[in-house]
Order: C-alpha cells, then sequence, then structure tokens
C-alpha cells in the first residue's frame, strides 16, 4: 500500500542519513584533534583515568624538578669534599717530609697553613643556592623522589641526604684575657683592645683559660697591622703549665715580627702574663682574639704543628683521622648522587610510560579512522541518494491519476 501521508522509505533512510553523519562527524573530530575520546561525553570512565594520569605526569614533573636541583647541591658537596681529601693528602706528604731531622721545618709548616686555609675556603665555597652540606649547618636535606598513588590517597617520599661537617671549627667566645689598667681600652673575656703610648707606655696581659685548653685552639694578636698567632698544641694541653706554654709561644711569634722598638717580656711570676712595652716614638694599638677549636670534623687540623720533631710525629699520627673523615664524606655524597641519578632515570622512564598509558586510551588511530572517514563518505552519499529516491515515491501515485 502506497500513502502520500506516511513515507516509511523515506524515514528509513532519513535516519540511516543521520547515523551515517553522526558517524561522519566524530571520525573527523578524531582526525582533528588526534583523540577517540576528547571529553568526558566521548567515555567518561576513561577521559576520568586519563586527566589523573595526566595530572600525575605533571606532578612527576615537578619531582624531576626538584631531582635535578637535589643533584646538582649533592655534586657540589661531593666535589668539595674530594677536593679536601686531595688536600688533606698534600698536607700528609709535607707531614711526612717534616719527620726529617734535616729539613726546614718551619717553612713545611707555613706550607700546611696555606693548605689548611684553602681547605677552609672550599668547604665556605661549597654550597650550590645558598644550601651547603660540608660545614656543618645543614644535619639532613630532603630531596622529593617520587608520588605514590593508593587507595587511600597521594603521598610523596623523599631522598633524605645527610650532612658532613668538613669544617674546622664553629669559634665561640671564653675567658682567657685578663687585662691591665693603664692603657686597656677595651676587653670581653675572648678579646682585647690596649693603646700603648710612644715613649715607653706599656701594660700586660694574662692569658690563661683555666685549665681547659684544647689542641686547636688559637690565640692572635694584632700589633698595628702585623699579625702573630699560637696554636695549642695535644703537648701544650698535656703539660702542668698550659698558659705558660701558649704565653711562651705567643711571645716568640711576636718577637718573630721584628717590630722595632717594641718590647714583649713573660712575666714567670704570673703564669700566662706578657708585658708590652712600646719604646718607639708613635703609638701602637695592641688587639687580641681568641678562636676555641670547636667541633668541626676537621678541628683537628689547626693542632697540626710540624715546627718541632715531636709536633711533627703526633701530626702524622692525626692527619690519618682527618683524611678518612673527608673520605667517608665524599663517599656518603657519592652514594647519595648514585641514588639520585637512578631515581631520576626512573621518574624519567616512569613519565614516558604513563604518556604511552594515555596515548593508548585516548589517542586516535588516525590510519582506521582515514580509512572510516572515505568509508562513511561513501555510505552519505548513497544514505543521501536513498532519501532522495525515496522522497519522489509519492510522486508516482500521480501516474495512476491521469
Amino acid at each position: 500500500m502506497s500513502s502520500i501521508l506516511t513515507n516509511n522509505s523515506a524515514m528509513v533512510a532519513l535516519q540511516t542519513l543521520k547515523s551515517v553523519n553522526s558517524n561522519l562527524q566524530k571520525t573527523q573530530s578524531e582526525i582533528s584533534t588526534g583523540k577517540t575520546v576528547g571529553n568526558a561525553r566521548d567515555n567518561a570512565a576513561v577521559w576520568s583515568i586519563s586527566k589523573v594520569m595526566e595530572s600525575d605526569v605533571k606532578g612527576f614533573t615537578g619531582i624531576s624538578e626538584s631531582l635535578s636541583l637535589g643533584d646538582s647541591t649533592v655534586a657540589v658537596a661531593r666535589t668539595a669534599a674530594e677536593t679536601v681529601t686531595g688536600l688533606l693528602t698534600d698536607i700528609k706528604g709535607k707531614i711526612v717530609a717534616a719527620q726529617e731531622p734535616n729539613v726546614d721545618r718551619t717553612k713545611i709548616q707555613t706550607d700546611i697553613a696555606a693548605l689548611r686555609d684553602q681547605i677552609g675556603n672550599v668547604v665556605t665555597a661549597a654550597q650550590f643556592n645558598g644550601l651547603n652540606l660540608v660545614d656543618g649547618s645543614q644535619a639532613s636535606i630532603s630531596i622529593l623522589a617520587s608520588l605514590d598513588r593508593s587507595a587511600s590517597g597521594v603521598s610523596s617520599s623523599s631522598i633524605t641526604v645527610s650532612g658532613q661537617n668538613l669544617s674546622q671549627g664553629s669559634y665561640t667566645a671564653a675567658t682567657v684575657f685578663t687585662a691591665g689598667t693603664a692603657s686597656v681600652v677595651s676587653t670581653d673575656g675572648d678579646t682585647f683592645v690596649m693603646s700603648l703610648d710612644s715613649g715607653t707606655g706599656t701594660d700586660e696581659i694574662t692569658i690563661a683559660n683555666g685549665g681547659t685548653w684544647a689542641a686547636g685552639d688559637k690565640v692572635t694578636m694584632r700589633i698595628g697591622d702585623q699579625s702573630a698567632s699560637y696554636t695549642v698544641s695535644a703537648e701544650d694541653v698535656a703539660s702542668t703549665s698550659p698558659d705558660d706554654l701558649v704565653a711562651v709561644g705567643l711571645k716568640n711569634a711576636i718577637e718573630a715580627l721584628g717590630i722595632a722598638d717594641l718590647t714583649v717580656d713573660y712575666d714567670s711570676a704570673t703564669p700566662g702574663q706578657l708585658v708590652f712595652t712600646n719604646g718607639g716614638a708613635t703609638d701602637l694599638t695592641v688587639t687580641g682574639q681568641f678562636q676555641n677549636a670547636g667541633s668541626g670534623g676537621l678541628a683537628t687540623l689547626a693542632a697540626v704543628d710540624v715546627s718541632t720533631a715531636g709536633g711533627a710525629a703526633t701530626a702524622l699520627g692525626n692527619i690519618e683521622a682527618l683524611i678518612q673523615t673527608s673520605i667517608t664524606a665524599a663517599a656518603a655524597f657519592g652514594s647519595a648522587e648514585g641514588r639520585i641519578e637512578t631515581q631520576s632515570n626512573f621518574v624519567s622512564k616512569l613519565m614516558d610510560t604513563m604518556k604511552s598509558g594515555i596515548g593508548s586510551m585516548v589517542d586516535a588511530d588516525l590510519e582506521a579512522a582515514s580509512a572510516r572517514l572515505q568509508a562513511l563518505q561513501v555510505q552519505q552519499q548513497l544514505a543521501t541518494q536513498s532519501l532522495s529516491i525515496a522522497n519522489q515515491a509519492p510522486q508516482n501515485i500521480l501516474a495512476l491519476f491521469r
């Protein structure tokens, strides 16, 4: 039965054309965006999973940057520890040379002092972005290493790197100076300032630490623009009168400066007392400062003194412990650096794997989309033709009434 009111063929053709157009639009969207799931409407479950994974990839990008920063920080510390080890080895060579009885130990001690200062410079400069792992200021640092996702949520994990103390001591005040009254400008226990008038201006300073001297303690006096210092040795500490030995050692160091018309006498009646007399034509300012050995990992380095045979023998035993300290620090940093590098490589590969997984869920197969596009374009043409034919069917009924 034919009807001009209801055209079933046209309705079927129209539904077919709509279906073809819908599939064609989806295929064109895949080709233009490169994704089969571009939004939650396409596939809510897959889209949700892909977005969670994309957020994790973004987080791991930040972790990769954190690992790079941590690796650089630890690398600087390792390099410093290795450099200190080399300098300590050089000092050991000087100490071994000082074991010979016919060498100039004074010149060797000068070289050791220069190397000791260089070690201090290396330790101080070994910082990255303001963080120093070798001067004892940092007990440890935590480097963000991973994001851990579980059913209960997301947490982070870190790599802990312990700081190493290769400093030669953090100095604190101690009451060691007792000043006279005639010309002392000021004194606060570990420092003093004394003004000696020309023409036999005189005053005395008593150096005493109450029997609590430690190897590596250092007393420095500056006369005008020249400076002399004495570092307390283990032999001084073990003696029955360390105050006297420190005072005499400092007296000898001042006299070695060769300052004209300045006399420094040791007053044996008062342990540790030095009497300064200025017989010159100009006023002199004398300042003094005490520094204790502190608690640095290389604190005993300050006590290395090969100017005597006994000091050279003691130094040979002490330098081995110092070298081991720096080697241990370098090894610890090297181990941490290797761990950071391994984690960094893992995070890089993990991000690549996650990106690949996201792609396999949402990326379009463009080869298949190309073939499907051509088939749908043919189907669209056929559906359009079919609808055109179906729409002409009522016109054929007119022939029956002619």
